[in-house]
């Protein structure tokens, strides 16, 4: 008889609304808890990559994402426990406000799909409410009386105040939070030099701010250590999951005997959007995985496959440009039909200008960063064959960026994807053609391992050409 162990406990750090501080706490309250001597595995809630950054440098360990929409929510559990595996609690932090997730004017469940609500109720684990303090008083029992009753199914399990204005300020939230039955956990007074530099998709990526990401996450540790109570928050944390974890060599299966191919996937400052499950299961499938950076590295040697992820080229397209062997032989691999797999930021790296600078050109359009933001999930099927999915393939995808193209079509490509927007009218976008798969559109590959298991059937088959 096979035995599973007892999930790994856990908090979800939720807020009434978007910009509340659930980033500083969650990744203060993670570095907290490890420097107490806890191993802490931390999530996301959402496809958010850039927060799971920052949880990653706290917590000495890869940041992960829980998202039902992208993954579907029987994956949830199993991720989890992979995720959360060899530690002793987990934090997850939420999106947006508590119930907000993807739109659906059908739906009728009080808490939206994807939102943090369904993950903690999907875990069976507790809520701590993150309530930015400015402008509340006695009314706030109101507020937090609502979001504890709003979904039967959601257990907030105590609050914490941010951005708190003076003693006195927090006493009269203390008695509101009283009002209601809901201890406070945590009582953080405003600290303007906590702020991390943003950009025009959120927070500047750990990986491009380095060392002053590095600061900025123990400033939060040590701001979580003085202000939050780390025991009470330990007590309240379970999880009541069960079932196997998520596997990554089940999920694809045993890969064929003889060589492994080499598959580079592109990193560095330019390339931080990508998830952890991704490497695994490359892996799994019997792929090498190398990491390059495009900013100046070549390929590496022997490889026979490319994952250009997401990320900010925008913001280094003159190193990009700069880097003209490494153009070269993306151009080179892309014309011999290696596959290469391209997602927002691989596309304009693939495409023939970013910005007026030269990129690979394998695509022939040119890309522009604009004001204008392109967000939301996307039902998807595939409009042909790829190296990543068969025509007629659904997924479910996400889009975030503010660039776009010059034209949505290039000559001897055929679109990638087909899905219907909010307003009915029928969309293409992509590029499909030989080896190339380029496209805006992210999707999680754990949500879709099949595609991880073409994909390295086809590096291995092109490392076989010789």
């Amino acid at each position: 008889m096979v035995t599973t162990l007892p999930a790994v406990p856990a908090v979800v750090i939720a807020a009434p609304a978007s910009g509340s501080g659930k980033t500083t706490v969650a990744t203060g309250l993670v570095g907290a808890l490890r420097e107490s001597g806890c191993a802490v595995a931390p999530f996301k809630v959402g496809p958010d990559y850039i927060d799971p950054g920052y949880h990653g440098l706290a917590a000495g360990r890869p940041g992960r994402n829980l998202d039902p929409v992208m993954v579907g929510a029987e994956r949830i559990a199993p991720l989890y426990r992979h995720g959360s595996s060899g530690c002793e609690l987990a934090v997850v932090e939420g999106v947006m406000g508590l119930f907000d997730g993807k739109i659906d004017a059908a739906s009728h469940e009080p808490s939206a799909e994807g939102s943090t609500a369904q993950v903690a109720a999907l875990l069976g684990a507790p809520v701590v409410l993150v309530v930015d303090a400015r402008g509340h008083s006695q009314s706030l029992a109101a507020v937090l009386h609502g979001f504890s009753t709003y979904d039967s199914g959601v257990r907030i399990g105590g609050v914490i105040l941010n951005r708190v204005g003076s003693p006195r300020h927090e006493q009269v939230l203390r008695q509101a939070c009283d009002r209601v039955g809901l201890p406070v956990l945590g009582a953080v007074p405003r600290m303007a030099e906590l702020e991390v530099p943003s950009r025009h998709l959120g927070l500047i990526p750990a990986a491009e701010h380095g060392a002053d990401a590095v600061n900025a996450v123990d400033a939060m540790t040590r701001l979580a250590a003085r202000h939050l109570d780390l025991p009470a928050i330990r007590a309240l944390a379970s999880a009541t999951v069960d079932g196997p974890a998520w596997d990554p060599a089940a999920e694809v299966g045993p890969p064929p005997p003889g060589p492994r191919p080499t598959v580079a996937i592109a990193g560095g400052r330019a390339f931080t959007f990508g998830y952890a499950e991704h490497r695994e299961l490359l892996g799994a499938a019997g792929a090498d995985v190398i990491t390059f950076d495009p900013l100046h590295d070549p390929l590496p040697p022997g490889t026979s496959g490319v994952v250009l992820p997401g990320g900010f080229p925008e913001e280094h397209a003159v190193a990009l440009a700069g880097n003209a062997a490494l153009l070269a032989q993306i151009r080179e691999l892309a014309g011999a039909g290696a596959p290469i797999h391209a997602e927002c930021a691989g596309l304009l790296y693939l495409a023939r200008t970013l910005d007026g600078h030269a990129m690979a050109s394998v695509v022939g359009v040119d890309a522009t960063f604009g004001s204008r933001l392109t967000l939301g999930y996307r039902e998807a099927v595939a409009v042909t064959d790829s190296i990543l999915f068969a025509a007629g393939e659904r997924v479910v995808g996400h889009e975030f960026h503010r660039t776009s193209l010059a034209a949505a079509e290039a000559d001897g490509f055929v679109p990638a994807w087909g899905w219907r927007p909010w307003d009915g009218a029928p969309a293409r976008e992509g590029f499909v053609r030989g080896g190339v798969h380029a496209s805006y559109l992210h999707t999680h590959p754990a949500g879709h391992p099949q595609a991880i298991t073409r994909f390295v059937a086809a590096a291995r088959t092109f490392s076989a050409r010789g």
